[in-house]
């Protein structure tokens, strides 16, 4: 584990190879799963404010249940996350006509449509960060549904921190991604040489 900051990061990042694979995957993680995105509560008044502008992407379904139910909703770990659909769909998934799952929210960033590209934790899948009172800890999520992502992540030689460059350094920060960059790095050539 790398201590950076307030930051314990699972060595996780280091040693697995990872690089999202989306013609296998179809991105079954915006539609698995018993819960929505985690999200934060100026995540919460951030998708208040655009999501009707980025409609036009979501489904009618998704439309509905944010319509009804709201953005978001306190799941039964008692965290705040996004509106789902059937029990397991975030209201925000938007389906391209080859099946795959993508946000609508960030369609419609990419678009210009709106400035708030999705949740940081949609971003920074399949890393997950835990707050505690005293420090945050930052691990790595394997799921089953994203396995083809770490054989073509080993098959291009993409490390997980290399893979989420940039969603980590726009959630801690361009000197903290260094600092793990460096830790990951020399981490690695001493597992190198003791082989």
């Amino acid at each position: 584990m790398f201590q950076i900051k307030d930051t314990l990061v699972s060595l996780d990042l280091a040693e697995r190879f990872f690089c999202c694979d989306l013609p296998v995957c179809k991105g079954q993680c915006c539609i698995e799963g018993d819960a929505g995105a985690p999200i934060s509560d100026v995540e919460k008044k951030e998708i208040e404010k655009v999501w009707a502008k980025a409609s036009q992407f979501m489904t009618a379904q998704g439309i509905d249940a944010v319509k009804q139910h709201g953005v978001g909703y306190i799941d039964e770990e008692g965290d705040l996350v996004t509106t789902i659909v059937n029990g397991r769909d975030c209201a925000f998934t938007s389906h391209a006509a080859d099946g795959l799952c993508l946000c609508a929210l960030e369609k419609a960033c990419r678009e210009g449509i709106i400035d708030f590209v999705k949740p940081s934790s949609c971003s920074l899948y399949p890393v997950r960060i835990t707050s505690y009172p005293t420090f945050r800890a930052v691990n790595y999520h394997r799921w089953s549904i994203c396995r083809s992502a770490e054989i073509l992540g080993e098959k291009l030689g993409i490390r997980l921190y290399r893979f989420l460059e940039g969603p980590l350094t726009r959630y801690f920060g361009k000197d903290w991604f260094d600092e793990l960059a460096l830790c990951c790095e020399v981490y690695l050539e001493e597992q190198k040489h003791n082989l």
